[in-house]
């Protein structure tokens, strides 16, 4: 049965930037003053968001947020949420960027300069099990094998093994993982063996390489958001 935005109980919008989440919440709100909008402004908040409305029928991610960076954000909510269609919102809309989204499952990219008009039927289509992309975008992929075969392997972490393997990226110790995620070391240590394991990886280093396979690198006239 087709739906339309006048079906829409609930949508998530993650971005780290209020003005533009508010932006985006308001004209969200005169298509769908029925729905529900819950908004989240880095990973933790979004994980939190999700669990807890798991029946949401769309997320709408920006790709740089506080601990997911690039397309990390879009993997794990792609391995874990497989039945809430993702649409990505940003500034970086360089074909390459929006056919490596299309890899990691995203269901839309819609640039952050996109009209009203254009969000609508980008939704409207997502919710009826269709796929958005830019029109001048190829959908030819963009993706190394490498990259592929990474962002496999981190949708097999625990949604806390992928916030420490996050933390780890950005440069953290186990001992300030353990402060900021309110655990303790030794429980930093054995979520470390298994994303280790999972990712088939033996080194700190190696889990900031291999997160960074799935960076996307900023735009200068994009940098505001």
């Amino acid at each position: 049965m087709n739906q339309s935005l006048s079906d829409v109980h609930s949508i998530i919008i993650a971005d780290d930037h209020p003005l533009f989440r508010s932006a985006l919440c308001a004209a969200l709100q005169q298509d769908v003053p029925n729905a529900q909008i819950i908004q989240a402004h880095d990973l933790p908040s979004l994980q939190e968001k999700v669990e807890q409305h798991d029946d949401a029928q769309l997320i709408l991610l920006d790709l740089h947020m506080p601990g997911a960076e690039g397309f990390s954000g879009l993997v794990f909510l792609v391995a874990h949420y497989p039945h809430i269609p993702v649409v990505i919102v940003s500034a970086h809309d360089q074909g390459d960027v929006v056919r490596r989204a299309m890899d990691h499952g995203a269901s839309g990219f819609l640039s952050k300069s996109s009209s009203i008009e254009e969000m609508e039927q980008a939704i409207n289509m997502v919710l009826n099990g269709g796929v958005w992309m830019p029109t001048h975008v190829s959908q030819n992929s963009a993706s190394s094998a490498n990259e592929m075969n990474i962002a496999q392997a981190l949708g097999q972490l625990t949604p806390q093994q992928f916030r420490v393997a996050s933390m780890v990226s950005q440069g953290l110790l186990n001992k300030q993982i353990a402060y900021e995620l309110n655990v303790t070391e030794a429980t930093i240590k054995a979520h470390m063996t298994e994303i280790f394991r999972k990712l088939g990886l033996h080194s700190r280093t190696q889990v900031v390489k291999a997160m960074s396979e799935l960076a996307v690198q900023p735009v200068h006239d994009a940098s505001q958001f």
